[in-house]
């Protein structure tokens, strides 16, 4: 199985279907077609400033050069068009724009990474951001591991396209909770030299696919450590497939860690109900707060003395995303291979559930109910 290709790759790779490029500047459409090599992908180039309807209307994206705006502007509006400029002392370029109905006015070789990555986007099928929720434990034992897999468990249940990564090298590997140690796929010590962009795509399809759920997990090497750049890399892809991604956090946040929490849109903080955990936990919410705005308390009930949830959270100043009950056999089913979550009417995939129904859009309105 390979490891999913870069932008510094892709040209050698088959090209996949590109931008509609509108111009009779031929210095500006051979630098053009130079960026869709780099992102893989094969343009449609035009010259003659007539362009067919259907060309223009099912293009991923249609890349206008000013020279043939005007001549453009009658055709229908639609999204995804850039009118890229010639003559960053033109004014009325803008109103060219306006005219066109173009999204944006681009000049190169300024906003060349950015309209390489614009053009990746429209290739891959980009579309809204998936909701990327990290997992953190107040102290060894916390239980995050087991509240992540749960999380991932039941969002790829509930329909939703779903990726749990393991950020924990220390954790003793999520595909283990999951039951799937042995399945086919890349684990990180293969992506550990990841840089740039990944397609999310190849991603996804070179990762263990288990309960309906893609994961990135450790396998049972002395590989300790990734790059940071590698996770930015990791991370920026999965968030770019949509739907659900959920990050199993080190307690320790070491530099990969650190830019993982970069990219986390909300974090649960697990901590039970315990004077000691209390204490451990603060340091770890202080450190986890440096780097994110949303952190909230998941707390382990019962504790030995009947602190409840609220006064958790209310100690380490935190809102309480909720408590968790003991469940009853989880022990027996992990060593099974059994995955946290499985059982619908127990109190993780309650807990879950409750939780992505209120942080996530329907399927339907997110991903158009496709897995």
């Amino acid at each position: 199985m390979q490891t999913p290709t870069t932008d510094s790759e892709s040209a050698d790779s088959t090209a996949s279907a590109g931008p509609l490029i509108v111009t009779e500047d031929t210095e500006l459409a051979e630098h053009l077609v130079r960026i869709c090599a780099a992102a893989g992908v094969e343009p449609q180039l035009t010259r003659e400033g007539a362009v067919s309807r259907s060309r223009w209307e099912s293009a991923p994206l249609v890349l206008v050069g000013d020279d043939v705006a005007e001549r453009c502007s009658g055709l229908a509006r639609r999204p995804g068009v850039l009118l890229l400029g010639l003559d960053l002392d033109d004014g009325a370029v803008w109103v060219r724009a306006v005219r066109l109905g173009a999204e944006q006015v681009i000049f190169l070789p300024d906003c060349q990474a950015w309209l390489l990555d614009r053009i990746a986007d429209a290739a891959e099928g980009v579309g809204p951001p998936a909701l990327t929720v990290g997992v953190l434990g107040g102290r060894g034992g916390a239980g995050a591991s087991t509240l992540a897999c749960a999380l991932a468990v039941t969002g790829a249940r509930e329909g939703h396209r779903t990726m749990l990564v393991d950020a924990d090298p220390l954790g003793g590997g999520l595909d283990v909770l999951l039951g799937g140690e042995t399945s086919d796929g890349l684990r990180w010590p293969d992506l550990a030299g990841s840089r740039g962009r990944l397609s999310s795509a190849e991603l996804a399809k070179a990762l263990p696919e288990l309960h309906r759920l893609n994961a990135l997990s450790w396998d049972r090497s002395d590989c300790l450590t990734i790059p940071p750049e590698a996770m930015r890399s990791v991370l920026a892809a999965a968030r770019r497939r949509g739907g659900l991604v959920v990050v199993d956090l080190p307690r320790h946040i070491d530099p990969a860690a650190a830019e993982a929490l970069e990219q986390i849109d909300t974090c649960l903080l697990v901590v039970p109900a315990e004077l000691r955990a209390l204490a451990a936990t603060g340091r770890v919410a202080a450190a986890a707060r440096m780097r994110l705005s949303d952190l909230r308390a998941v707390v382990r009930v019962p504790g030995p003395i009947g602190l409840s949830g609220a006064e958790i959270a209310r100690n380490l100043r935190l809102p309480c995303a909720g408590e968790l009950p003991a469940e009853p056999g989880l022990d027996l089913d992990v060593e099974r291979g059994t995955p946290p979550g499985v059982r619908e009417h127990g109190p993780l995939a309650r807990f879950c559930g409750s939780f992505l129904n209120e942080v996530m859009p329907p399927v339907a309105a997110a991903e158009g109910g496709a897995l």
